[in-house]
């Protein structure tokens, strides 16, 4: 699918861009393909450490499954500064690989998930009360290094300690939070904005079914299996969705898409899990148009750079 040699016809060139495990995109990004065509765009999947790449010879750069940065971050941030056609841009990559964004925007008054950050080197034990908890890494994709622990389970506070330790071990920074038990029952919503003429505008949600089942064995699972159903988004899921981008550094302009994930807090309103505006899945099979107004996103930042 890649061809890194500029089009014949004129049409606009946009790279889309992946890792190495996905040269031809993850299939969800393929349904944009058709559409992009139909706007007369040359879209091309691209591997974002190619160093065989111009990415000068591209009118826009989209990134979409570069799933592999994670223990790269350093690496894939300097390279998306070199991109200045990047979307969404490179000083957002900066900010939205590093999940400690969470605590800038617990800090604006979004309702985030109550998180506790360990420096690497930092000597954490398990609180002393029961319940259920995530651990995993501040930066990270899917549930790659991702694990869930009952703390009332000896066998799981050691699990879970070592966890850390291991995190720590490797220089990573460790996020540990309540496990919301309404994912079991809820499932976690995510919610899909797209650019339009206007700006940053609602296009569809979808429902994840839980994916945590116990602790992390430290197993490289990079594309675990999901349960994802097509969802309408309540006026209360909307809200808080308006509120989390609202407060992103920059504003929401510059925005090709963003990825907002939810799940019902212990009152039952929506709690903010994740902002994803680096590469997220954006489930565009799940809903009627979602690929057109995908495809409609791309053209609209391509003539805001004409």
């Amino acid at each position: 699918m890649t061809n890194h040699h500029q089009s014949t016809r004129g049409e606009p060139r946009v790279a889309l861009v992946t890792c190495t495990a996905l040269p031809d995109l993850d299939p969800d990004d393929r349904l944009a393909l058709a559409p992009l065509a139909a706007r007369g765009i040359a879209a091309e999947a691209v591997v974002w450490d190619d160093p065989a790449v111009d990415w000068a010879g591209y009118d826009l750069v989209v990134l979409r499954s570069p799933w592999d940065y994670a223990l790269r971050r350093d690496e894939f941030v300097a390279w998306a500064r070199t991109v200045p056609t990047l979307v969404n841009p490179a000083d957002v990559v900066a900010w939205n690989t590093d999940k400690r964004y969470l605590a800038e925007l617990s800090a604006a008054g979004v309702p985030t998930v109550p998180t506790t950050w360990v420096e690497p080197g930092a000597d954490w034990r398990p609180p002393a009360e029961t319940g259920e908890y995530v651990i995993k890494p501040a930066v990270s994709v899917g549930s790659l290094d991702t694990g869930r622990y009952d703390l009332a389970d000896p066998e799981h506070r050691e699990l879970a300690a070592a966890h850390v330790r291991r995190l720590s071990a490797a220089g990573r920074i460790t996020m540990v939070q309540p496990y919301l038990r309404a994912v079991d029952t809820d499932g976690e919503t995510a919610l899909l904005f797209l650019a339009g003429p206007d700006g940053l505008a609602f296009s569809h949600a979808i429902c994840k079914g839980p994916m945590l089942t116990g602790p992390d064995q430290g197993v490289a699972e990079l594309y675990r299996e999901e349960r994802i159903d097509a969802r309408a988004a309540t006026p209360e899921q909307l809200d808080t969705a308006e509120k989390t981008l609202a407060v992103v550094p920059g504003g929401t302009d510059r925005l090709l898409y963003a990825r907002v994930d939810l799940i019902p807090g212990p009152d039952g309103a929506p709690v903010l899990v994740e902002l994803e505006l680096t590469e997220p899945s954006l489930f565009v099979g799940y809903a009627d148009g979602a690929p057109d107004r995908l495809a409609e996103a791309v053209a609209t930042h391509l003539a805001r750079r004409s």
